[in-house]
């Protein structure tokens, strides 16, 4: 948007973001303090909206029995693995397949990226660990964010993503790394460095995460996987960063048993 249209009473895209965030960061803390259906309901809401978005931009025909065939197939997966029942959790990921490979990818990133988060939230310490993967993902991308544009520099990748730089994903690391400590001390009333390292560890996870999705619409040659979020995009521009950092730290996690998942190198 240009100045003279915020001028004239339209808001600008920064504006927009802040908006946005205002309503949406609560309503996410919330369910996820809340746990139960509430977080529940939420996953599974944002794994069917994914699928919606990412097959549109594929150019599948949503409003057809293939397009609720699309939606119900992780949202089946989801309900699966929240029952218990991973051998139907893992026909479901497998015959995801049987939509083409192509028109399989949306769905088997909503099934990997949702199933993985509603595992972790599931954990003993799954709402610590479960705000230390989301609250990593954020710092990340916020300090990569201002980093960038404060310091500049050479480019990250140029190819995929002109506007990212290589200091703003130092900056994103560090941002992810300062995070991960203060929820592990506030989950454990005590500084851990690993818990730094599990942030750092996110972070990574996370910028692959947000270049992959960069890639992803570059191909298709498109700017926003969607218009869902003023200020955002689509759920996929949101979430891209999430949705490999999730399934990263329910890997964390499993490698660290039954303690929180940045113990997972001295477990």
């Amino acid at each position: 948007m240009t100045t003279s249209s915020a001028s004239h009473g339209g808001l600008t895209e920064l504006q927009k973001r802040v908006l946005s965030s205002l309503v949406i960061v609560p309503v996410v803390v919330a369910c996820l303090w809340l746990g139960g259906w509430a977080y529940k309901a939420l996953i599974l809401l944002v794994m069917a909206g994914l699928v919606w978005e990412g097959e549109t931009l594929l150019g599948q025909k949503m409003k057809s029995l293939r397009g609720v065939l699309f939606l119900l197939w992780p949202v089946c997966a989801a309900v699966a693995s929240i029952q218990g029942n991973w051998f139907a959790v893992l026909y479901l990921t497998a015959g995801a397949l049987l939509f083409g490979v192509r028109a399989a990818g949306p769905v088997l990133v909503a099934i990997i990226g949702g199933i993985s988060l509603l595992w972790l939230r599931g954990r003993s310490e799954g709402m610590y660990e479960t705000f230390f993967v989301i609250f990593s993902v954020i710092a990340s991308d916020s300090c990569a964010y201002v980093v960038g544009r404060l310091l500049g520099g050479p480019k990250l990748a140029p190819a995929i993503s002109p506007g990212k730089t290589i200091s703003g994903s130092v900056g994103g690391l560090l941002g992810a790394m300062v995070a991960g400590g203060l929820i592990g001390y506030w989950a454990e009333h005590e500084w851990t460095y690993w818990a730094f390292i599990a942030g750092g560890v996110l972070a990574i996870a996370a910028q692959a995460g947000d270049l992959l999705e960069s890639a992803f619409k570059r191909r298709l040659g498109v700017k926003d996987s969607g218009q869902l979020i003023p200020g955002h995009g689509g759920l996929l521009d949101r979430l891209d960063a999430l949705l490999l950092a999730g399934p990263v730290g329910a890997l964390l996690a499993w490698l660290s048993g039954t303690v929180p998942l940045w113990h997972f190198i001295d477990k």
